[in-house]
């Protein structure tokens, strides 16, 4: 076994240092039990830049010019960002016959639609949403003014999203008339159109920073799947308590299928459409 694939120990100490780090800067939560998941993707690292310990690092991250920087680094090795175009189709089906023809008749007069894709790591979600509203207005596409952000903590993540190059495991989900009509095969990647690209911009965004959500404004469709299952009670409310306040009076918001949010907050009632997991505010709910 040669030196750069042993893994270095990581003391109780420090994991509660690393891991207060992570949760300060990003809201993601590592429990004990997680602590062998920050051991083993970060002992490389470790061994890259020539470092003995986790002392070494935890100041590496905490002082000097370069700890920023190294945060995204290491943001990049022990987060997954497990996802594909057209995941969880049947909620999707929820959003393109149900929710979307109700978002775009309340929308006729201004002929507006916003839609943020929050965390959504490579950008294949943002996408997906694009090829949906591309394929349900047709040619009432140009009459529209459709606002798409797709916005991550990672900016190696971002950077795959803006290029719209993606690998056959990203496509594996997606309907074949799909990826016929909307990418190019390149080799053994796929590029997307740039009809679908045009329609989406990327923006590098923590989900803590409220202020930078605000300046936003109001949406008319959020999507933050599979993503709170990573933040803890506290951080959970505070993403939820945002997404209230910039989400429009009729809008929806669409979680992951393993995600509940009813204790956390009473701004919101979940609806009651299977497979939707999706949740408009209480007051319009009570109001309808």
């Amino acid at each position: 076994m040669t030196i750069a694939s042993t893994k270095i120990h990581m003391s109780t100490e420090q994991f509660n240092r690393m891991s207060q780090i992570i949760y300060d800067r990003s809201g993601i939560h590592f429990p004990e039990p997680k602590k062998y998941i920050l051991e083993s993707r970060l002992s490389n690292r470790l061994h890259e830049l020539e470092m003995e310990d986790f002392d070494q690092y935890i100041m590496y991250l905490t002082m000097g010019p370069y700890q920023m920087d190294e945060f995204q680094e290491m943001f990049n090795r022990i987060t997954i960002n497990e996802t594909s175009f057209f995941r969880n189709d049947a909620q999707l089906d929820v959003f393109e016959r149900q929710i979307l023809p109700e978002l775009l008749e309340a929308r006729a007069k201004d002929k507006r639609i916003r839609i943020w894709s929050a965390a959504c790591s490579t950008g294949e979600e943002p996408f997906t949403l694009a090829m949906l509203l591309h394929r349900t207005l047709g040619v009432r596409l140009s009459d529209w003014h459709i606002e798409i952000l797709g916005t991550d903590i990672s900016e190696k993540a971002l950077k795959v999203a803006q290029s719209g190059t993606y690998n056959n495991y990203a496509v594996r989900t997606t309907p074949s008339l799909i990826k016929d009509r909307y990418f190019k095969e390149d080799g053994r990647n796929f590029q997307l159109s740039d009809d679908i690209r045009s329609m989406v911009n990327f923006e590098k965004h923590n989900l803590k920073d409220r202020l930078a959500a605000k300046r936003h404004g109001t949406w008319d469709v959020i999507f933050c799947r599979n993503v709170l299952i990573y933040f803890d009670d506290e951080m959970k409310k505070g993403v939820v308590s945002m997404f209230a306040n910039q989400l429009a009076e009729d809008g929806t918001l669409f979680i992951g299928h393993s995600e509940r949010i009813k204790d956390l907050t009473t701004d919101f009632q979940q609806l009651s459409i299977p497979q939707g997991f999706c949740y408009q505010k209480s007051s319009h709910v009570m109001a309808v």
